[in-house]
């Protein structure tokens, strides 16, 4: 299951882990990126806290955690090469999974039609 923040992150969700990126929307408005920092594995991260930070040769942005949780794993390939999350954003492009506190948070998340009618 598919849900977004106003803040323009995707999640994948199975079971309690979430897959965490950027949205193809925030990826086009970042522009071509060139640094990609990523939390630590077996950082306890809170809804709405700095997770990551990307930087395009526009500007840098914070990516937050949608949720409480701890990260498992991190996506090496877009640290080693960050254009990936302007060609993949959804898909390759993952920043991080996240072992969730309380999975029953996600339901307040959005979902793709309301996260749609956000950026329209």
């Amino acid at each position: 299951m598919l849900k977004f923040t106003a803040e323009h992150e995707w999640l994948k969700l199975e079971g309690d882990v979430a897959t965490v990126g950027i949205t193809a929307h925030a990826a086009e408005q970042l522009g071509d990126l060139v640094f990609v920092e990523l939390p630590e594995v077996g950082s306890q991260l809170s809804k709405d806290g700095n997770a990551a930070t990307v930087e395009s040769v526009k500007a840098a942005s914070d990516v937050y955690c949608p949720l409480d949780g701890e990260v498992i794993e991190v996506n090496q390939t877009i640290v080693d090469d960050p254009s990936i999350v302007n060609s993949d954003p959804q898909g390759a492009a993952w920043f991080f999974k996240l072992k969730l506190k309380n999975p029953a948070d996600a339901d307040a998340l959005l979902d793709e039609a309301a996260y749609q009618e956000l950026i329209a």
